[in-house]
């Protein structure tokens, strides 16, 4: 009897010893959770973002006033007719 309670002792010891140290063991299990947390966040950032590029490509295939604006502020352009004026302040 006092060999079986020695063996369970030790078994027992062995299964402690590998649930706190060895792979897969509960500080394992706490850090990957917190990347879990991390990563998660991190595709919400991006999802939000995707979601406004592809709002902004079809603002771009479907519709002109995108266009016009992107020309306007990108490319410096203007409408026929229309007159441009930079005003460049003074340094004083």
């Amino acid at each position: 009897m006092r060999i079986i309670t020695v063996i369970l002792i030790v078994f027992l010891v062995l299964l402690q010893y590998r649930l706190w140290f060895g792979k897969n063991s509960v500080p394992d299990y706490f850090a990957l959770k917190e990347n879990v947390a991390l990563q998660l966040t991190q595709n919400e950032k991006l999802q939000q973002r995707n979601k406004l590029i592809y709002a902004d490509i079809h603002d771009l295939k479907n519709g002109l006033q995108a266009v016009e604006e992107r020309a306007r502020n990108e490319l410096g352009m203007i409408k026929e007719n229309e007159t441009f004026f930079r005003v460049i302040p003074n340094d004083e």
